[in-house]
């Protein structure tokens, strides 16, 4: 049995596609279908690992959540993360293969298609729904010859099309009817509805665009999707930030140093998830005055950030706030950059072979051949940022391999688990490699924190304690634990099914 498919298509980046495919994705595995996330290529610093190792983008991951599935890189068999203005590591089936150009990508592209295309076929043999997802627009005309990813996806599996278009930005009739409208007839064929998404005020002063849409397109308008203040859930980049409201109120203020490579930023979303914590992204170093606490968030490009911090004089601003006791942490390059060293000998990420870092914890890294990619858990060893033994959970994704000075103590210690990597293509196997080690650093005073660990505030328990100690800091009282929310997915999926004509798209797919 081959699945059913729908595929969520985009009037641009950012329109809505990623939490639309999360929302189809929860309601239909609630009806008890099995049900897959899809796409071909993804650009994003965001990132995941799955089970067996493989990167993915977390988009993806966070779809197969939805769907109430592992993730598995035949969901993301193309992961592209931009490591310049120019370049991007190339990832294939969870695996980097090799950095490149633009137009060293666009001509391996005809090569890398069979495995795409096999991908998706491996999805749609196990599952009865695959839900697929395009990427930013399907009528940009100067992609449309390399196209991996939206129409060519489309027309292979012949997937009806759902196109989204944001009207918070503005023009939402004319990206849709202008998209419509460049694509040639078979794919225009495929497109089945509109959506509108982010919508605020009353819908029914729309009606006059839909009228427009349908007598020139022939295509309806399926659903008006109201912005949903205050979802908490994730965005596929770092274009999310610019959308992030204020907490005027909020008792604690967290800074994330925003680097020009930033990666995985939505590793700190369950911090501004606390009612009482507003995380701020600072690209100054005086806007770093008033933090409770400093995060050098993950990057694709250590070095490169590390400079940029030098020539934006962040360096004074961190040793400011440490001599007033503002606790640093540094997580996976940010971590890198807290050290004494970073050496690159086989030039995985600069010419340099060796620079100096920040000199806040006695660690010393250097990039290697291989990329670690893993899912850990662990404990936490001291309680500088919490509580010892604090449970944690996680995964990690860096070419370096950092080294403590002696003397100096351990962040936590995890437990890695690795399936065997027949599972990258597909195997099924409960084949599993685990080792305990020590990970991240920890500076003499506990206000330094280094770790590999993306996705560790994600933990409520380790969260609230870190947390806490920021408020004894003020003198404000502790909080407890609230693991009792409504699921942020599941809001998402209640939203949409409640503003989408769901008859149709069900007539759509089946």
């Amino acid at each position: 049995m081959t699945a059913r498919i729908i595929m969520i298509q985009g009037t641009g980046s950012h329109a809505g596609k990623s939490i639309l495919a999360a929302a189809i994705c929860r309601i239909f595995a609630r009806e008890g279908l099995r049900v897959a996330p899809f796409k071909a290529q993804n650009m994003a610093l965001n990132s995941f690992v799955t089970q067996e190792g493989g990167e993915i983008g977390r988009a993806q991951a966070y779809q197969a959540r939805a769907a109430g599935v592992e993730s598995h890189v035949d969901m993301n068999p193309v992961l592209l993360k931009p490591n310049s203005d120019t370049g991007s590591q190339v990832i294939v089936l969870g695996k980097p293969v090799a950095n490149m150009k633009v137009r060293e990508y666009h001509a391996y592209q005809k090569q890398v298609w069979p495995t795409v295309t096999d991908a998706l076929a491996r999805l749609r043999s196990k599952n009865d729904l695959v839900v697929v997802e395009g990427a930013g627009s399907p009528a940009e005309i100067n992609l449309r010859g390399n196209d991996i990813v939206n129409m060519a996806i489309a027309l292979h599996a012949q997937a009806p099309v759902l196109l989204v278009g944001d009207i918070d930005r503005g023009g939402v009739f004319a990206s849709l009817y202008g998209t419509s409208e460049l694509l040639a007839p078979a794919e225009k064929d495929l497109i089945k509805g509109f959506v509108i998404n982010k919508f605020r005020g009353d819908a029914s002063l729309l009606t006059p665009g839909f009228e427009f849409l349908k007598t020139r397109t022939g295509i309806s308008t399926l659903g008006v999707i109201p912005f949903l203040k205050g979802w908490k859930g994730e965005e596929e980049d770092s274009l999310g930030l610019e959308q992030r409201t204020e907490k005027k109120n909020a008792a604690l203020r967290i800074c994330v140093v925003r680097l020009p490579f930033l990666s995985n930023y939505t590793d700190f979303n369950a911090l501004d998830s606390e009612d009482d914590v507003e995380v701020v992204y600072v690209a100054k170093p005086e806007e770093l005055r008033n933090a409770d606490a400093v995060i050098l968030p993950g990057t694709k490009s250590t070095m490169a950030d590390l400079q940029w911090l030098r020539d934006n004089e962040f360096p004074g601003a961190l040793k400011t706030l440490l001599k007033r006791a503002v606790p640093i942490v540094g997580i996976c390059g940010g971590y890198q950059m807290l050290g004494k060293t970073i050496s690159d000998p086989y030039g995985a990420e600069s010419q340099a072979q060796k620079v100096d870092g920040l000199n806040f914890v006695n660690v010393h890294t250097e990039f290697s051949k291989t990329k670690r990619t893993m899912q850990v858990t662990g404990r936490t060893l001291l309680d500088a940022m919490g509580s010892e033994g604090d449970f944690i959970r996680g995964y990690e994704i860096h070419m370096g391999r950092t080294t403590r000075a002696q003397g100096v103590q351990a962040f936590c210690w995890i437990s890695e688990v690795l399936r065997n990597k027949g599972a990258l293509q597909g195997v099924v196997s409960d084949a599993l490699v685990e080792q305990r080690i020590e990970d991240g650093a920890v500076s003499p005073d506990g206000l330094v924190v280094g770790t590999y660990i993306h996705g560790i505030f994600d933990e409520p328990v380790f969260r609230r304690n870190w947390l806490n100690t920021l408020r004894t800091a003020k003198k404000l009282p502790s909080l407890a634990v609230n693991e009792n929310c409504e699921c942020d997915i599941d809001i998402l999926a209640n939203h949409v099914a409640g503003n989408i004509d769901m008859a149709a798209i069900r007539n759509i797919i089946f």
